[in-house]
């Protein structure tokens, strides 16, 4: 069955969304990537490549669907179309709730865990008055800005909660209430495993899917070095609107704010002022190809033909070269394709065989860095 084929390979070890793409390019479905898979991890270096299970996948599906939940994979007919514009959108995303508000006209609200009381009061009542006015309010379920802003779209209207963890392991515990609250009148999305504890680095991840359901971005209170900041750059980095509430100089968790004001992001006071930016609906006939909407500037993974077509040797040293470019710091995929002296093809067919070797990780926002 195709669809086990395309979870199996997608919770494949070494499988970033890139490469679950390329695989799927170079090799026409899921099962025959699947088949190809042990030979094209041999190539790279990788020996005794261990493939996610047939009965774990089938597991993990019949635990969903016990719970009420489902599976959406990239490419079915209902999952969500803005998503799918990210450079690197999610494989598959297990959600509970109503999958078709994944695709409605959508705003995220986002800010610090350790909100002041008005930053929480500024977030619930924007919320509040977004839904209202027929917008699906995202958010990624924290402490702080995240729990208000789900509280106050909750009063009146939708919202949606991305979460770093998987479904059955609500985080922070205490929100546990508000998850159900949510699955009942929107949805809870999230990309990992049935039975993953949510750890640091997937909340990067995260980040990504709430700045790629929505159309635009509103940020309050968030310190200079914050996951918020990194939901915006990465919101900014999809085309999206992004708006944040001016606050107090003095206030550390105002700084971040202050500053993507600062850089052009509009300055919110009331629901009204993010109304009144907003596009259309991008679903809509023709919208979705405005260049707003449009993939990023990554010329790697989006542009670069499928697979790599040259004898294996040649494939070696492009390995070798492109790991000489990367380091421990994330670099944009798009410089590692300009500073090699060879085709984008065998780049990024290297820069698949090296992730799947576990050798360097692919990060959200078409970035790369050596594991």
């Amino acid at each position: 069955m195709e669809t086990l084929a395309k979870l199996r390979l997608a919770r494949t070890e070494g499988v970033g969304p890139l490469t679950y793409q390329r695989l799927l390019g170079r090799f026409g479905s899921a099962s025959a990537a699947l088949g190809a898979l042990p030979e094209v991890a041999d190539a790279a270096g990788r020996r005794g490549l261990v493939i996610y299970a047939a009965a774990a996948a089938e597991r993990e599906m019949a635990t969903l669907r016990k719970h009420h939940g489902r599976l959406l994979f990239l490419g079915d007919s209902d999952y969500p179309h803005l998503l799918a514009l990210l450079p690197d959108p999610p494989p598959v995303l297990s959600v509970f709730g109503d999958v078709a508000v994944l695709s409605a006209r959508g705003v995220g609200v986002v800010g610090a865990r350790n909100a002041s009381a008005n930053g929480q009061r500024m977030a619930e009542a924007l919320a509040t008055d977004l839904a209202a006015a027929g917008l699906c309010v995202v958010s990624g379920m924290a402490r702080g800005v995240d729990a208000a802003a789900h509280t106050g779209a909750l009063h009146v209207g939708r919202t949606v909660a991305v979460v770093a963890g998987a479904l059955d392991q609500p985080y922070p515990p205490e929100h546990t209430d508000l998850q159900a609250r949510i699955a009942d009148k929107g949805a809870v999305v999230t990309e990992a495993p049935w039975g993953a504890v949510a750890q640091s680095r997937h909340f990067p991840r995260r980040n990504r899917i709430i700045a790629g359901l929505c159309m635009g971005l509103v940020v309050v209170e968030a310190a200079l070095r914050s996951g918020s900041l990194i939901t915006a750059r990465l919101a900014q980095e999809a085309g999206r609107e992004i708006f944040a509430v001016p606050g107090s100089p003095l206030d550390p968790r105002c700084r971040g704010c202050n500053d993507l004001i600062k850089q052009g992001a509009r300055l919110v006071e009331s629901a009204s002022d993010v109304l009144a930016e907003l596009p259309e609906d991008p679903g809509a006939e023709g919208l979705a190809r405005l260049p707003l909407f449009a993939r990023g500037a990554v010329s790697g993974f989006a542009e670069a033909p499928d697979w790599y077509a040259g004898p294996e040797a040649d494939l070696a040293q492009v390995r070798a070269e492109v790991v000489g470019l990367l380091s421990a710091s994330p670099t944009e995929i798009d410089a590692v394709v300009r500073r090699s002296q060879f085709a984008p093809a065998a780049v990024m067919a290297a820069l698949s065989q090296l992730e799947l070797a576990l050798r360097l990780e692919v990060l959200p926002g078409s970035r790369v860095s050596l594991l």
